[in-house]
Formats: C-alpha cells, sequence, structure tokens
C-alpha cells in the first residue's frame, strides 16, 4: 500500500506564473523520472497570500525516492527551477515535512 507525504515549500515574490509554466511543461524524463521511483498522484498547490507551496504524492513500497537527489535528471530540474524558489546549496527546494494528522479515505 503507497504511503503519503506532504511537505511545504517556498516561492520567491513574482514567479507564480513562470513557475505554473514550467509544471505546464514539465520534461517528460522527469515525469519518467518520478514514476520509474514509485511516486504517484503527485500534485502541488499554492497559498497565493504567503507564496507557500503545499506538495502532497503517493509513495510506492519499493521506490527510489532516496535516490532522486543523485540523479542528473533531477539535479537539472533543480536548477532550472532555483531562481523561483527557496532552495539548499545545490539547488534542491528547501522541503518542510507536513504530518498528516487527518485521512479521510
Amino acid at each position: 500500500m503507497p504511503s503519503i507525504h506532504a511537505f511545504r515549500m517556498q516561492l520567491k515574490p513574482g514567479v507564480i506564473d513562470e513557475y505554473r509554466r514550467r509544471h505546464d511543461e514539465i520534461w517528460p524524463e522527469l515525469t519518467a523520472l518520478l514514476t520509474d521511483s514509485g511516486i504517484h498522484d503527485y500534485s502541488i498547490f499554492l497559498d497565493e497570500e504567503t507564496l507557500t507551496l503545499f506538495a502532497v504524492l503517493k509513495l510506492a513500497d519499493v521506490n527510489a525516492r532516496d535516490a532522486l537527489p543523485d540523479h542528473p535528471v533531477m539535479k537539472r530540474w533543480w536548477d532550472y527551477m532555483a531562481p523561483l524558489m527557496e532552495v539548499q546549496a545545490d539547488n534542491r527546494p528547501v522541503e518542510t515535512p507536513l504530518p498528516m494528522i487527518f485521512h479521510h479515505a
């Protein structure tokens, strides 16, 4: 049974339209990488007042999510998105985990 992971990220001011455009044109090799890594049903929501992004994804029991930071496609995506978001030194988005406190199936 897949697990659900949620986390928060932060956009920089004035980049909502560009962030949306880049995700509307997401690279096929990135979507394949996410799927092959066991990630599916991945959604990102935006609080326009605070520019906070809320991401929710399902992760297969057997997955390769921990290997994504070393993958060239993932690194290239993070470099591409870095000007739009709060990031770490390696351009990985700053992610704050959000613990689940309620779920209705």
